[in-house]
């Protein structure tokens, strides 16, 4: 698409209300109040300028590739946040590292796409947790790492057979650490409540802070010789006529030889047409309590340092943090308003009481919310257009963002650095994921199968 770009796409609205993208106004999160100031600069672009790779996204995708591209590449990059670094999902989400990255349990992804392709994607999975770890020590990045595995907690009977066909998948199949707890085994060494049946415990997995990393990768990007521009929101991408980009802000122009699109679930789809329609942002709210004390915690059989999730279509997941505070997280609503917001969290709140009713008087100190990013073809999108071999892009984590988005921006840097695909990457991950039918209809959609699945999990 050379040229300006096509007509009507600069003034298309997204998807939820303005509310969910007020880039100038940082979110009250736990992170955004515990995180160290930022160690790196970031002034916004105020003069036109040129490079060998522009990023547009401040996020754990665009800066592990800035990292990477800089490091192992020696290229000149620029990042264009529209918000603050981290300001998007990277800064405000549960803090869960951990194999996932698509909207399918082990079995689905196998049944999908073939053993061998399921193997070679839990495989980059196990190395993209390693590679966020690797990238804490030797950047010497403190994001308080806290537990060594994922627990899924099964809610029914139903659910545990379910896990325990993942377990079998996992450990006979496709090689993974993985160990299934019946009941009693979690309550003895997990948590005790009414509402478990058993659980399966994955690695590698731990929890972090995530603003802390970002800000860290951040600070190893820009020391490594990338330049980092925040409150610089991309309103314009427009071709040049010897095949390069401009990408036009409200302070200046940035030409590039090659762009990579990272924004994953706060996306601008009206950037570029080819992007439009692939993505389903969802709204996940989180809360944190107080601090707890030693005999509030073990008076509800709390034991584990785990990051824990629970086995619901609508699933909640939870973990215990480094100074004793309990965050809890879930899916939200539908519309991004205010009001919405205030509704989720009253409802949070709720299903947080009545899961552990012996904290029903621990005071809820922070709620935030944000976007996670699914798409139609349940994996992500990490390649290249095949018209465009200079557009590159990395979205949809389906919630599992720390370390595939990470790991993601490394594939692409190997990639633009390179030249060519690396052989890392696997191959059904590297498609375009297809068009949501009627896109215009996402959030019908999306109002429909939250109705579904709040009507399955009542069962």
């Amino acid at each position: 698409m050379c040229g300006a770009r096509q007509a009507g796409l600069s003034t298309m609205r997204r998807l939820y209300d303005d509310n969910l993208y007020d880039f100038a106004t940082p979110q009250p999160s736990y992170w955004e109040a515990t995180a160290p100031p930022p160690t790196f600069s970031s002034a916004p672009l105020e003069r036109d300028e040129s490079c060998d790779v522009a990023i547009i996204g401040g996020g754990y995708t665009g800066l592990s590739a800035a990292y990477h591209l800089a490091r192992d590449h020696g290229l000149d990059v620029r990042v264009l946040e529209a918000g603050h670094i981290g300001w998007g999902a990277s800064g405000r989400n549960g803090g869960f590292c951990c194999i996932g990255g698509t909207g399918l349990q082990p079995g689905g992804v196998i049944r999908h796409f073939g053993i061998e392709a399921a193997r070679d994607w839990y495989r980059a999975q196990a190395q993209a947790v390693e590679l966020v770890r690797n990238l804490a020590y030797d950047e010497a990045i403190d994001v308080d790492m806290f537990g060594a595995a994922e627990v899924t907690m099964a809610h029914s009977r139903r659910a545990y057979t379910g896990l325990e066909d993942d377990h079998k998948a996992m450990t006979g199949i496709l090689g993974l650490d993985a160990e299934l707890l019946t009941r009693y085994e979690v309550s003895e060494r997990i948590y005790d409540t009414d509402d478990q049946y058993g659980g399966l415990i994955c690695r590698p997995a731990f929890g972090l802070h995530p603003l802390r990393f970002c800000r860290g990768l951040a600070h190893a990007a820009s020391r490594r010789g990338a330049t980092l521009h925040s409150s610089s929101e991309v309103l314009d991408w427009s071709r040049t006529a010897d095949g390069g980009h401009r990408l036009h802000t409200a302070g200046a122009t940035l030409r590039a030889s090659t762009v990579l699109f990272a924004t994953n679930g706060f996306m601008p789809e009206g950037l570029r047409a080819e992007f439009y329609g692939r993505t389903m942002p969802i709204v996940s709210a989180i809360i944190v309590t107080r601090p707890l004390s030693d005999d509030e915690r073990l008076d509800q059989g709390w034991r584990t340092e785990h990051p824990t999730i629970n086995s619901r279509h609508l699933l909640n997941y939870f973990r215990l943090l480094p100074d004793n505070r309990f965050l809890f997280g879930a899916r939200g609503h539908t519309r991004g308003t205010r009001t919405g917001e205030r509704a989720t969290y009253r409802k949070m709140i709720s299903t947080f009481r009545r899961l552990w009713p012996g904290w029903s008087d621990v005071e809820i100190e922070y709620r935030w919310h944000g976007l996670i990013c699914m798409t139609a073809s349940l994996r992500p999108g990490i390649g290249r257009l095949t018209d465009d071999p200079f557009t590159f892009f990395g979205f949809g984590y389906h919630g599992n963002g720390v370390n595939t988005a990470t790991w993601a921006g490394k594939q692409l840097a190997d990639w633009i650095g390179r030249g060519s695909a690396p052989d890392g990457l696997p191959r059904f991950s590297r498609e375009l994921p297809r068009r949501y039918p009627l896109p215009a209809l996402r959030r019908a959609y999306l109002r429909t199968g939250l109705t579904v699945a709040n009507w399955l999990d009542s069962l």
